[in-house]
């Protein structure tokens, strides 16, 4: 193992969409001695993977290199994250390499556990089973629904959090409407599983997307996960929670969200919330402030916040953290405070969508004034397509929005 030892006045685990905003802000703040962690070439615009797997979109508009994301002054470890020990200020890299910081940002995002559901990590990406939680299956996820023709297609939402937890329904309503308008949607049985209790955690929004299924005639099953599936006789298995029965489907296409935890070296590390079965960090939820070590912040989807994983969170936590950061440089108590905010755009058809915004107490929070967004509507999916990106490539990580 190398033993050599680097100082970081403000050290950020992550490349993705919270790291990069959170350096973005804090150098337009004037704060420099910044670094990000990241072994990753790569940096995407996840949100476009959903309109990619359902042809409205493809997976290279939602990539750039990680190297044009960096903000000026910002310096760039390509390495990964293996340990943290908080007591001594140490992060472990894969390479061996142990770097010492002043200050930490979680934000490595979470992992995708294809292993934990039988039959699934072999399964992907071919025989008409796919998944829009990763760039390399979202194009097949739209191979497969372009080419059915008749059967059944299924598409699950597991139990515990995950990150855009409206997308699971999404694809499934997208699907539905190029069969409809393809004179198709009559001869293939959609099933939709959620591991939730509900549509949507929000009454408002849950009663519109049950219209939505029942409009295409889904079979919605509640409180139902995917428990396994045999892909030699393209048949899986799933588990009804409220009646603690089972139940074998026969599939023509399988649309399967993995189950998703915190990364390894997270979960086993002292920074993991105990009260988070999946290994998320603890942070206070309005500070964004670890509980017992003062100089190290959370945010994004690794940590363990009462709301939905969204970029559109993050671009609430992002302020809250540079703020609190840089209160707690100078000997302060932090100020700034989150209140849960997230956004869901909840794609309903291949020209409609229904923004879904809410904070902790699942009260709704608009931020576009003098238009209805309990509703579908067709500008919000332009909105989605094209304003959202933009926003994103030219606003969030350049620390603007």
């Amino acid at each position: 193992m190398s033993t050599t030892s680097n100082h970081h006045h403000v050290l950020i685990i992550g490349g993705g969409t919270a790291g990069i905003t959170v350096a973005a802000r804090l150098r337009r703040k004037g704060v420099s001695g910044i670094t990000i962690l990241d072994p990753s070439d790569t940096h995407w615009y996840q949100p476009l993977w959903t309109l990619a797997g359902g042809g409205q979109a493809t997976v290279e508009l939602s990539r750039r290199s990680e190297r044009s994301v960096i903000p000026p002054g910002v310096e760039w470890i390509r390495d990964a994250a293996t340990a943290v020990d908080p007591d001594a200020r140490t992060i472990t890299t894969a390479s061996g390499t142990e770097l010492r910081y002043e200050h930490l940002v979680l934000a490595p995002g979470l992992q995708l556990d294809w292993a934990a559901v039988p039959g699934l990590a072999e399964s992907v990406g071919r025989d008409g089973v796919s998944s829009n939680y990763s760039p390399e299956y979202a194009p097949k996820t739209w191979e497969f629904i372009r080419n059915l023709r008749s059967g059944t297609a299924v598409f699950t939402h597991p139990a515990g959090p995950i990150k855009c937890g409206g997308a699971p329904q999404k694809i499934a309503y997208l699907a539905a409407d190029y069969w409809r308008r393809e004179g198709r949607l009559n001869d293939i049985r959609i099933v939709l599983a959620l591991a939730e209790p509900t549509m949507f955690k929000v009454e408002t929004y849950a009663r519109e997307l049950e219209k939505v299924a029942a409009r295409y005639g889904i079979e919605t099953r509640l409180q139902t996960e995917l428990l396994s599936l045999d892909p030699e006789r393209r048949e899986l298995t799933l588990a009804d929670h409220i009646t603690g029965g089972k139940e074998t489907i026969s599939y023509d296409l399988l649309h399967a969200t993995p189950p998703q935890s915190a990364p390894d070296w997270v979960k086993t590390s002292s920074l993991a919330d105990p009260a988070s079965p999946h290994g998320y960090v603890e942070v206070d939820r309005h500070t964004l402030v670890h509980p017992r070590y003062p100089n190290i912040h959370a945010l994004g989807d690794v940590a363990n916040l009462p709301t939905s994983k969204t970029g559109a969170a993050v671009r609430k936590q992002a302020p809250v953290v540079v703020r609190n950061l840089i209160a707690g440089m100078t000997g302060h108590s932090p100020t700034g405070g989150y209140d849960g905010y997230t956004s869901c755009p909840l794609v309903t058809a291949r020209d409609k969508m229904l923004l879904a915004e809410f904070d902790y107490d699942l009260a709704l929070a608009p931020s576009i004034p003098f238009i209805n967004l309990k509703k579908e509507r067709r500008d919000m999916w332009y909105l989605k397509r094209y304003g959202l990106p933009a926003l994103y490539w030219h606003g969030m990580l350049r620390g603007r929005a």
